[in-house]
């Protein structure tokens, strides 16, 4: 008999189970197994089951602990990876179908250490081709849902990690960020997902080896999983030339500790991005800040405007583009008409384009530092709208007011990518017709334990439950 309950455990309880042998790596398998045939179909998270594989590195898992051999801090939990990141023997289509077979046979540097610190690759995680936009949905696999109304999109790119997360699919999904991409998916889906600072995951392998912009981080349903799984992921790799170590020796560690808010000033914006914010959202958010005083923050809500960033950021983006697509150009009338449009985009961008952008985040980056010099923490909606529906590519207006650019709706996450900090995403509460809202959390440069520190006080006060769908 499987106990699907096994599947509602958090990563933390399931690998103390498994190292004091009250449950089998398989046992926990299983579990998960069947939590993806009975939701997977309808929500359509995981796009490529690796449940054989998956099986043989459970029964080996199970058979070290058994012998009372030193096991990894994930030994026998089963995770998914986004289907743009690579994993040896799985297969890894990008999203497009111009690699729908494609079977790699390394893994990428992240997938390594976290297999390295015992996890089991489950799956492979639906995402828009090239995770080119904030929308699941590709030629390939199709859409993916919303697990709080199927109706709606998850948003993206990391879009089908956090569905498998929040249902229950998996305890841990690792996601890439570099718009918004694990940061909205937690916010739409009801979970923690945390951006860290640019070197502390190891990108390899990528063409933009230098690139601050794309980072590796972990979707997780509380703030220590997260951290847990954070700690697998950060470190020095010879393998990127911006890798760094972190300066804290564990983030779980750390938010292990956080009891209270005592002696931290946080800083409350509605909207860095000029672009407004939806009244609920606000409120929903303004809320859960306001309550961080209940732990013994001070909570001062200020007037944070970086707007001036969105331009730089679109810049920034196309050259971006066609770095990631330089090995395929050639193949450019091939691709999805999101892809090609950002790809076309950035080869009209030129050498002044990219220096005036670069002079201008260089402004914003001090605004920033100079705010953090009278705030440890800011705080502002994740995503400024609710979940849309999920036939939509992106949400046109908010508050009636249109956007000038497709990509505007996620500027206030964008804007974070854009001077290279951290940031993560926490549910704050539920919209009056039961939809998640994610509380962006901001820090300085490696700050992850605090960012995931201030999480977790905010999942206690505010706890939202499973989806309907999970």
């Amino acid at each position: 008999m499987i106990d699907e309950t096994l599947a509602r455990k958090s990563a933390r309880e399931l690998t103390a189970l498994i190292k004091s042998r009250a449950v089998s790596p398989v046992e926990v398998l299983d579990a998960h197994l069947a939590v993806i045939a009975r939701v997977n179909p309808t929500l359509n998270a995981i796009v490529t089951l690796a449940a054989d594989q998956a099986r043989s590195a459970a029964q080996a898992a199970e058979a070290a602990v058994m012998r009372g051999e030193a096991v990894g801090t994930l030994a026998g939990l089963p995770i998914a990876i986004k289907d743009t990141t690579l994993t040896a023997g799985i297969r890894t289509t990008f999203g497009s179908p111009l690699y729908k077979d494609h079977v790699p046979e390394q893994d990428a540097e992240a997938v390594r250490r976290l297999k390295a610190a015992g996890a089991i690759v489950l799956g492979k995680t639906n995402t828009p081709e090239f995770a080119t936009g904030a929308s699941t949905v590709n030629a390939v696999f199709g859409a993916t849902r919303n697990p709080w109304n199927p109706a709606l999109s998850p948003a993206g790119s990391s879009g089908g990690s956090a569905v498998a997360v929040a249902t229950g699919m998996v305890p841990i999904a690792q996601g890439t960020d570099f718009g918004c991409s694990i940061r909205i998916p937690a916010s739409f889906c009801g979970i923690v997902g945390i951006r860290p600072t640019p070197g502390l995951t190891p990108s390899y392998p990528m063409p933009l080896a230098w690139d601050p912009g794309q980072v590796h981080g972990p979707l997780a349903r509380t703030a220590e999983d997260a951290a847990l799984m954070l700690d697998a992921m950060v470190g020095f790799s010879a393998l990127s030339p911006i890798s760094v170590a972190p300066p804290w020796k564990s983030a779980l560690a750390e938010v292990e500790r956080c009891a209270d808010a005592r002696g931290l000033r946080i800083a409350y914006a509605p909207d860095i991005a000029g672009i407004g914010v939806d009244g609920e959202i606000d409120t929903i958010c303004r809320q859960a800040a306001r309550r961080l005083r209940d732990a013994g923050a001070a909570v001062e809500e200020i007037a944070f405007d970086v707007s001036d960033g969105r331009a730089p950021y679109q810049i920034w983006r196309g050259a971006w583009m066609v770095g990631q697509q330089f090995a395929r150009l050639a193949q450019l009338e091939a691709f999805g008409t999101n892809l090609k449009g950002n790809v076309q985009a950035g080869l009209k961008v030129t050498a002044l384009d990219l220096a005036a952008a670069e002079q201008k985040r260089l402004e914003v980056f001090h605004r920033f530092r100079e705010m953090f010099e009278r705030y440890d923490v800011l705080l502002t909606p994740a995503a400024p709208v609710k979940p849309y529906p999920v036939e939509m590519n992106f949400p046109d207006e908010i508050n009636g007011q249109k956007f000038e650019n497709y990509v505007d709706w996620i500027a206030p996450a964008f804007l974070i990518t854009l001077v290279s900090l951290p940031a993560g995403s926490v549910p704050a509460g539920l919209t009056r017709d039961w939809l998640p809202v994610g509380l962006q959390i901001v820090a300085p440069r490696f700050e992850e334990p605090r960012i995931l520190s201030v999480a977790k006080l905010v999942q206690q006060a505010h706890p939202i439950g499973w989806p309907p769908h999970g």
